[in-house]
């Protein structure tokens, strides 16, 4: 539900390196021969991953805190999974896979996010002109868990989450959608003590099952 509001380039020209060193947020690729005139760059908080050799080349040192921590280990199992999957040497198999594999991953970052904004709907209440308004530190505390209040602390001053409130209250006529019907399905359910919910630990189980077909 939640749309990247920043500069956003899949392959970066080596011409324009220099563009990494904006001090506004981006999310860019590069090509491996350009990293090393890419790491000669003044460039801060940064956070740099290989993706052919699965690795940090740097990092900001605050990666494994920002995410609540249940809910990160079921989302990282459910990513390691489907690598384990997709190394499989039948390639046959693997591509008979490859359509459940993707729905499921789809299904578990919405699931993520569910899990952490899932209830903003219950804190939507009449603003100024009677427009719709989120009451932002109700909905903060009144998730259950510590770590997704700590994470909803940062994750609220990102633009990312502006656009999906403002979206939001702007509607008159409620938004419809995949995130909203998860939502809805979320808010009927009881979570677990854990604070993971079971449709999020189905979706491990189901990941399971792909790889013993």
């Amino acid at each position: 539900p939640f749309t990247w509001q920043h500069t956003y380039i899949p392959v970066l020209p080596a011409s324009m390196i220099d563009i990494s060193c904006s001090p506004t947020p981006f999310l860019i690729g590069v090509l491996a021969g350009t990293l090393p005139d890419l790491l000669e760059l003044p460039i801060e908080e940064v956070l740099i991953v290989d993706l052919c050799e699965d690795r940090f080349i740097r990092q900001i040192s605050d990666e494994d805190c920002i995410l609540p921590s249940k809910l990160q280990a079921a989302l990282q199992q459910i990513l390691e999974e489907r690598g384990d999957i997709l190394e499989q040497e039948d390639s046959q198999q693997r591509a008979d896979l490859l359509p459940g594999l993707s729905t499921l991953v789809s299904e578990a970052f919405v699931r993520f996010f569910v899990e952490v904004v899932g209830h903003y709907s219950l804190h939507m209440g009449g603003g100024d002109g009677g427009l719709r308004a989120l009451r932002r530190e109700a909905f903060r505390k009144s998730h259950p868990s510590r770590g997704a209040r700590q994470f909803l602390q940062l994750f609220m001053e990102t633009q990312m989450f502006a656009g999906f409130i403002q979206d939001r209250e702007l509607r008159k006529g409620g938004v419809k959608g995949l995130f909203e019907l998860r939502a809805a399905e979320y808010l009927e359910s009881t979570p677990e003590p854990s604070g993971v919910n079971k449709f999020l630990k189905g979706l491990g189980n189901k990941m399971k099952f792909l790889q013993k077909k």
